[in-house]
């Protein structure tokens, strides 16, 4: 049984990325639990965030974290969902997981998977420097400017490297996690 923790960033962030993952995810529960006739789920999924305060888009919908990052002392996996908007300000706004992404991936060799802009938080924490990494390209500039030790991969919208994992913009995350659920699980519960 694998945990994930699926990072809901506070500020201005792609929803999206939160409730597809976690609709594909807990999809690939049911699915792999009927093909193997089995009761326990394969993920344990939380949303987590830093506190408990519901995120909202544009006033029209919100997600509520289910756990905070004091509350997950281990982890097999973090998706790092995407923020949008000002970059500077989203990224101090998130400012406090960068110190439990780097806790679970150093501590707990947790795998990480940032699904586009999202990147740019996995940036923060260093845990990129001379790896290769992609993102939403309109984030491109921003991200060589801010994090020149990183190899950013425009052409891909999944790069692969010793555990960490990152998409391209737009709604190829979806396509990044049948990727994840086809590791995890096998091809026919991808399929």
């Amino acid at each position: 049984m694998k945990h994930i923790s699926i990072l809901v960033p506070a500020g201005d962030s792609i929803l999206d990325t939160i409730i597809g993952a976690h609709g594909l995810l807990s999809m690939a529960n049911a699915h792999y639990k009927r093909i193997k006739q089995i009761e326990k789920d394969l993920f344990i999924i939380d949303l987590v965030g830093l506190n408990h305060a519901p995120v909202s888009y544009r006033g029209l919908f919100q997600v509520t974290p289910t756990k905070t990052i004091d509350e997950v002392d281990n982890t097999d996996l973090i998706v790092v969902s995407a923020i949008s908007g000002n970059l500077e300000k989203e990224i101090e706004n998130n400012r406090g997981f960068i110190p439990w992404i780097r806790r679970q991936r150093i501590e707990n060799d947790a795998e990480i998977a940032s699904l586009c802009k999202g990147a740019i938080l996995l940036a923060e924490t260093g845990l990129l420097n001379g790896k290769s990494c992609a993102t939403h390209w309109t984030a491109h500039d921003f991200f060589r400017k801010r994090y020149p030790q990183v190899n950013l991969l425009p052409e891909k919208i999944i790069s692969e490297d010793r555990g960490i994992y990152s998409s391209g913009g737009a709604y190829s995350f979806l396509n990044f996690m049948i990727y994840l659920i086809e590791k995890y699980c096998g091809r026919e519960t991808a399929i």
